[in-house]
């Protein structure tokens, strides 16, 4: 499949901004998009149906499609329902990704029931798992995922305050160990170094997001380390 050829060993940018940020708008993140592949991007993940479709209209390059959309009766907020797949699934992104965790659904739906529905009804669309543990892994590679992502490693109850870089990258280490999977490295990956050394262990490829897209999370870097000196 040509877009396995077009993603690997190389930096997906996500390019996303939420209402409560200042760079929210689909306008500024189809020209986030454009800039990363003016840079060297092979990809871009993007969030809102919006936001896919104005990066569409700008560039070419692989997208993967998420929908970030929050229920009261469940901590999973990536893709996290059915309706939420099938939107992003309409805006003909080759990737959706979705929360692949182990952890109860909005609304009691359940994962292995709409991967199943999205397989019959979008056979051509690749499916994203974003994970947290090692158990997420082996249930997303039982249902069939076509990639594996560490993107909610360090942001769940159980992994809260771990980093995917820490101890040289032993959860990366860990994953590709287990599974045969392509794994697209996410989740804090904040300097080139890392991402580099992210695809030297095995990643697929590797996916940056704040470190490039977000000035505020950069400027705020910049500000925490000359405050030391005062």
């Amino acid at each position: 499949m040509k877009i396995l050829e077009e993603i690997n060993k190389g930096l997906i940018v996500s390019c996303q901004a939420l209402e409560n940020e200042p760079l929210h708008s689909s306008f500024i993140m189809s020209r986030m998009a454009r800039a990363a592949k003016e840079s060297g991007a092979i990809g871009i993940r993007a969030n809102s149906v919006v936001d896919i479709q104005a990066i569409k209209d700008t560039i070419s390059l692989p997208i993967i499609g998420i929908i970030k959309q929050e229920y009261s009766d469940s901590d999973v907020f990536i893709t996290p329902t059915l309706k939420e797949v099938r939107a992003v699934c309409a805006t003909g992104v080759e990737i959706v990704a979705m929360d692949a965790t182990v952890r109860k659904r909005p609304n009691d739906e359940k994962l292995d029931e709409i991967v199943s529905i999205i397989r019959d009804e979008y056979p051509d669309v690749l499916l994203m798992a974003d994970s947290a543990s090692l158990a997420d892994v082996a249930y997303a590679e039982e249902l069939g995922f076509d990639f594996i992502g560490t993107t909610l490693y360090g942001y769940t109850e159980d992994t809260k305050g771990e980093n995917i870089a820490d101890n040289d990258f032993k959860h990366l280490k860990d994953v590709l160990n287990q599974t045969k999977l392509p794994v697209i490295v996410e989740g804090k990956i904040d300097t080139p170094q890392k991402a580099r050394r992210a695809i030297e262990l095995g990643g697929y490829s590797v996916v940056c997001g704040g470190a490039i897209t977000r000035p505020q999370e950069i400027t705020k870097r910049f500000i925490d380390e000359i405050e030391q000196i005062k």
